[in-house]
């Protein structure tokens, strides 16, 4: 398990768990982002800029702040062949 903010950009990830406080949890819950979703960064913004961050099972893609990504724990789903 590994913070978003380390993940592997284009590669899917599944959300483990959400840590911080429940403002950050119900705001995660309101932009669609909830444990056990597929998602996957498309972009990161250079010098501390925002992650671009799709949504595979919603199918939406939101610009995320470093804080809160760094706060949203993933595990790197295996590709299928």
């Amino acid at each position: 398990m590994i913070s978003l903010a380390l993940a592997p950009r284009g590669r899917k990830l599944k959300i483990a768990a959400i840590e911080g406080g429940e403002g950050i949890r119900r705001r995660l819950f309101a932009l669609g982002f909830h444990k056990n979703d597929l998602i996957e960064v498309n972009a990161q913004g250079i010098l501390r800029g925002p992650f671009l961050v799709r949504n595979v099972t919603a199918d939406t893609i939101i610009a995320l702040g470093r804080g809160i990504v760094s706060r949203i724990m993933v595990e790197i789903v295996p590709d299928e062949e």
